[in-house]
């Protein structure tokens, strides 16, 4: 099947587009999508590939160009390459550009160490992106939040009012934010919500999954007496703690530790693997491949 997914926000006459491809390994991928961008005056500044292989693998490609050089509006190039070159190779393909910034919305619940994990590095500019609103179950963050000048939305739930307030958080989301990200938010969304952000819901569990998913990861990492925790950064799926796994990293930890230093530990890996997960998820480093994902760091 040949899927053509393209910029959402209109083109653009500065700084870079990133090319991503994925397609059946095949000789002449790179071939032609090199020389269709040199032919339309485009330098390549960044190029990766991967090939899962065995004879039937899938290919997988990010290319990086300059757009100022191109003999045509950057979208008209696009366009030009899904019609000359990605039927041929059967590409789901995707066109995206730097100078354009990503609308991330955050939903949070009562910990801050992941939101403000970001909020920093959002502020000081290592996270080219627009926050149009944090959305929160309780109101514990709304001065922090409000403090980096953004805005925040209580919108409590229980269980019988789960539906509405996901309603209402799609209503506040749609057509304002690109992808969301779960940072610490202690309640599972339902697959109707996860369809509306496909691939684009970024969440961050406390733990090395597969190990310890579901409640109180840390709690069950403490009874079985493991010598390493973590945290890992996926796409939420319908699945709980199931989705395409972007990122994970882990810390060493002995007998000695309590409950409570597990916790403390492992707040510093999940606040570094949720950001790098964002960060290369806002620079379209991540390719998903089913359950799996490739990531070009």
């Amino acid at each position: 099947m040949i899927t053509r997914m393209t910029n959402t926000h209109g083109t653009s006459t500065t700084g870079t587009a990133r090319l991503l491809v994925q397609c059946p390994d095949q000789p002449g991928v790179v071939s032609a999508v090199s020389t269709f961008l040199y032919q339309h005056g485009a330098n390549i500044v960044q190029a990766d590939q991967y090939s899962s292989g065995g004879g039937r693998g899938r290919f997988f490609l990010r290319m990086e160009y300059d757009v100022a050089g191109l003999d045509a509006p950057a979208d008209e190039v696009a366009g030009r390459f899904g019609v000359e070159v990605a039927p041929r190779f059967q590409m789901e393909w995707h066109v995206s550009y730097s100078a354009q910034r990503r609308r991330m919305a955050m939903l949070v619940s009562t910990a801050d160490h992941c939101l403000l994990e970001l909020l920093w590095r959002w502020r000081n500019g290592e996270l080219g992106v627009d926050i149009p609103v944090v959305i929160s179950n309780h109101e514990q963050l709304r001065r922090d939040v409000e403090g980096f000048g953004l805005p925040f939305r209580y919108l409590p739930v229980r269980a019988e009012t789960k539906a509405a307030q996901e309603r209402e958080m799609l209503g506040l989301l749609r057509g304002q934010a690109d992808f969301v990200v779960m940072a610490r938010y202690m309640q599972i969304l339902s697959p109707g919500f996860i369809a509306e952000f496909p691939h684009a819901v970024i969440n961050i569990h406390h733990s090395f999954l597969p190990a310890f998913a579901g409640a109180d990861p840390y709690g069950q990492a403490f009874e079985r007496g493991v010598k390493i925790i973590g945290a890992t950064a996926h796409y939420a799926t319908e699945e709980l703690d199931e989705g395409p796994i972007i990122e994970q990293d882990v810390v060493r930890v002995s007998h000695r530790d309590t409950r409570a230093s597990l916790v403390a530990l492992g707040r510093e890996v999940e606040r570094s693997v949720l950001a790098r997960a964002v960060r290369w998820h806002i620079e379209d480093r991540v390719l998903v491949d089913g359950r799996k994902t490739v990531v070009f760091r």
